[in-house]
């Protein structure tokens, strides 16, 4: 794959749903609207691309459906990971095709909140290099993009890495990812609830809701109006929240 003439160095330009391999529309996942726009038009990835929204709108049924398609282990981890705790995952990945760019590295990563503790056990059994569980969950996150494991080119999957990061840890999150998307050969697909880690500049911003998935500016998401709104006057929402 090219782009403007030279070798596409993206690990993953695009992913598409192939319709013979398509689960039906009525039928999870492919119900949620977000994947039954993503089954129609498929989706473009950006050097850092960013999907928002509410529980249960897609963010993480597509994130790890990428991930996997890409060879990535479903529960954390590179494509050499074989940790597994309990199998939960959609049956999205088996229909998806990615296409890959000419250019790219093989490598990738997979890191999602609900899982994170699994991943630090598994890596802990691995060699006693690895100390995770003697940090805070945090501290382990940080620890965890700081190794060499993030330290090159390839697919970086994360979702809802907000989970246990504090608003400083977000700002340097926010500082990572711009480092990390801006490197050739790197990529950075995120699923987040935080409208500080979707204020990253450049990134391709979607919107997931009950109408689908829609490309969105940061100032025109829902969660950053609501955000808005909550600082400005928490007792209004707290009065409706206990009456």
């Amino acid at each position: 794959m090219r782009r403007d003439g030279v070798l596409d160095p993206r690990p993953v330009v695009r992913v598409a749903v192939d319709a013979g391999l398509a689960g039906h529309p009525e039928a999870w996942p492919y119900s949620i609207p977000a994947v039954a726009d993503l089954t129609r038009d498929g989706l473009e990835l950006e050097d850092l691309t960013i999907l928002v929204g509410e529980n249960g709108a897609g963010k993480s049924t597509i994130v790890e459906a990428v991930a996997m398609a890409y060879g990535l282990n479903s529960e954390g981890g590179s494509v050499n990971s074989r940790n597994s705790t309990w199998a939960s995952e959609s049956v999205l990945h088996s229909a998806l095709r990615l296409v890959r760019g000419g250019a790219a590295p093989k490598w990738g990563y997979f890191l999602r909140a609900e899982t994170m503790h699994g991943l630090f056990t598994y890596l802990q059994s691995t060699g006693p290099e690895h100390d995770f569980h003697s940090r805070s969950h945090g501290e382990a996150f940080w620890d965890m993009l700081t190794t060499s494991r993030f330290s090159g080119g390839g697919l970086f999957v994360l979702d809802e890495p907000e989970a246990g990061l504090s608003f400083d840890a977000q700002l340097r999150l926010v500082a990572l990812l711009l480092e990390l998307a801006g490197r050739r050969g790197a990529q950075v697909l995120l699923a987040t609830h935080s409208p500080v880690l979707a204020s990253v500049p450049g990134a391709a911003l979607y919107e997931l809701s009950d109408d689908g998935m829609r490309r969105s500016r940061w100032e025109d998401l829902a969660m950053v109006n609501h955000y808005r709104r909550y600082l400005a006057a928490p007792e209004s929402y707290l009065r409706h929240l206990l009456e």
